[in-house]
């Protein structure tokens, strides 16, 4: 079977989206850290559409591989032309699939880092962008990770980087490499699920500055921007069954295709001295300030994915909306985001909340996304401090209750707690760590992680917690969610 790639675009059915601004040849104008499936449905899509409509040409993409497993992507890209496709799933059942042509270029660091360096420093370039996931910043305070602790930042910092080995790294030698030829820097934008994340670059590229050269990372902070964004597509992992449906519907192969749920959403703090493409034209929004949007997706949204990941895995159940349909848990998942997650908000005006949520219970609910609770409740360690917790010390520091909260970290605990039995497979990073804690009492699971400091002064909550861990120990997720 032929593979996909610019010889077979003239023989894809009719109706499929296909890249006609490809002999344009459009320059790179963005390197992107972290390729990925989001990374392709979300960012890499907006671009490719305003190609289409001929308003991005100076603004394609070159993807930066870090990791050995980026090899991949790189040989499944690089052996496509670039070229992959993206099939949105709707809620009816249908597919609508379109190839994606916006990332023109990919890297993979480690095997060439001089073709690396050059693109970064190439003045076309005006953004350097990231999606390397929230446990992937190396200065981050609320997390417990600094820079100068960072085995691969002390690597690559101790050899003046010479060798990067890390996003930030790379960033800081190429604005390092753009100083001393007298090329204007560019625009640091990431797109990844934290809340405030132009700030947390910021920090984090600052922080691998200072560690090599104070007066460069002086440099940094007064002449970079870092606008925050905030992000919104349900993207699951691709699988066989993806590569199988694309082969039937298309008749070529496509390596490494990607899947999504049609609805999308990016919130961008425009701020970008270099220029930018005009993503607005795209569907995006541009605001002076993202903080609103960004609160309102990761404590609705994204707490809630965290929310219905391990009370719907103890329930015994494999797909999110397997999970959600079940009206014990969507009532217990509403009521944490109507109770516990609204009150913390600032709407921006014209927003209408009410009808946010009914839709983020809709978008859970599309069985044609087979979106899977295992990918929701991957990495934990780092989701919960950013998605749950923070809307958990703000309910307790005005004093009011966040029971349903506490109900929520009491699943957790019970996930990890049958995890540490062997009878789930836990995919974080801290895995060690989260194991031995949820191995005794719950108390010392909410006592022991840092992330979660502060949560058990309250004597409220220490008591919903244990009261709902008491259940789920007696009864499973049955007594959990009896009332």
């Amino acid at each position: 079977m032929e593979r996909l790639g610019v010889a077979s675009l003239a023989s894809l059915p009719a109706g499929i989206a296909v890249p006609d601004y490809l002999d344009a040849d459009p320059r790179i104008g963005v390197v992107h850290f972290g390729v990925g499936n989001f990374h392709r449905a979300h960012q890499a899509m907006y671009l490719d559409r305003l190609l289409h409509a001929g308003l991005a040409l100076d603004w394609a993409i070159c993807g930066i591989g870090l990791l050995e497993r980026d090899r991949r992507m790189r040989d499944a890209l690089v052996g496509q032309d670039g070229l992959y496709t993206l099939t949105l799933r709707h809620p009816d059942g249908t597919d609508e699939i379109g190839v994606i042509g916006s990332i023109r270029r990919f890297l993979h660091a480690p095997d060439e880092p001089a073709a690396v360096l050059e693109q970064l420093v190439d003045p076309g370039v005006r953004i350097v962008s990231l999606t390397i996931t929230e446990g992937g910043y190396v200065e981050d305070e609320a997390a417990g990770r600094r820079a100068a602790a960072d085995p691969l930042v002390l690597a690559e910092t101790g050899g003046g980087l010479r060798e990067p080995r890390t996003a930030f790294g790379w960033i800081v030698a190429g604005l390092r490499e753009r100083r001393r030829r007298g090329v204007a820097p560019f625009t640091v934008l990431c797109c990844d699920n934290i809340q405030g994340n132009g700030e947390v670059a910021r920090r984090s590229v600052e922080a691998v500055a200072r560690l090599v050269d104070g007066e460069l990372a002086d440099w940094i902070a007064a002449e970079v921007a870092f606008p925050s964004t905030m992000v919104d597509r349900i993207t699951p992992v691709t699988t066989p069954a993806d590569v199988e449906r694309v082969h039937e519907r298309l008749g070529v192969d496509d390596a490494w295709p990607v899947a999504s749920e049609p609805f999308t959403q990016w919130v961008i703090e425009d701020r970008f001295p270099a220029g930018r493409p005009p993503y607005e034209a795209a569907g995006a929004t541009l605001v002076a300030d993202v903080h609103a949007y960004e609160a309102i997706k990761l404590r609705l949204l994204n707490a809630g994915h965290q929310a219905v990941a391990y009370i719907g895995r103890l329930a015994g159940y494999r797909l999110v909306d397997e999970a959600i349909v079940d009206p014990r848990i969507a009532a217990w998942v509403r009521r944490y985001m109507e109770r516990e997650g609204v009150p913390t908000l600032t709407v921006p005006d014209g927003f209408d909340l009410p009808a946010y949520i009914d839709q983020l219970f809709e978008r859970f609910g599309n069985a044609n996304v087979a979106d899977t609770l295992a990918r929701l409740g991957a990495d934990a360690s780092n989701r919960i401090p950013k998605f749950v917790v923070p809307t958990l010390r703000d309910r307790i520091a005005a004093g009011a209750a966040a029971e349903t909260g506490a109900q929520l970290l009491a699943s957790w605990w019970a996930f990890n707690r049958r995890a540490a039995a062997g009878e789930f497979e836990l995919e974080d990073e801290a895995a060690a760590q989260l194991t031995a804690a949820a191995s005794g009492a719950p108390i010392d699971f909410l006592t022991g992680l840092p992330t979660l400091d502060g949560l058990s002064g309250s004597a409220g909550f220490v008591a919903a917690y244990l009261e709902a861990a008491d259940r789920l120990v007696r009864g499973g997720a049955d007594a959990f969610l009896a009332d």
